[in-house]
């Protein structure tokens, strides 16, 4: 999978890192999501764990040709969002 990052203006950096993500957890993430559902326009969200234990959504656009994907931003799940993810996998045996 071909996948490309928003990058910092300021910085030239991937946006992700501004959130203390790596490029390896976002891949791991979209390799192995817990939930991947559509959200606003073409965009999608893909949450889940990583193999660390730390929880992230994920939020990319898909290639509309081939199976690469463009990321937006990625952001740990805290608080109440990482309490109904937890909550739902459950619900679902995983």
């Amino acid at each position: 999978m071909d996948v490309r990052y928003y990058r910092d203006p300021e910085t030239g950096l991937p946006h992700v890192y501004d959130h203390g993500i790596t490029e390896s957890e976002v891949e791991w993430i979209l390799a192995h999501p817990g939930e991947d559902e559509g959200c606003a326009d073409d965009s999608r969200q893909a949450l889940g764990q990583t193999q660390a234990g730390r929880y992230f959504r994920v939020v990319y656009v898909p290639d509309k040709e081939g199976d690469g994907v463009f990321v937006v931003t990625a952001y740990p799940l805290a608080g109440k969002q990482l309490k109904a993810f937890r909550r739902r996998q459950r619900r679902r045996g995983r």
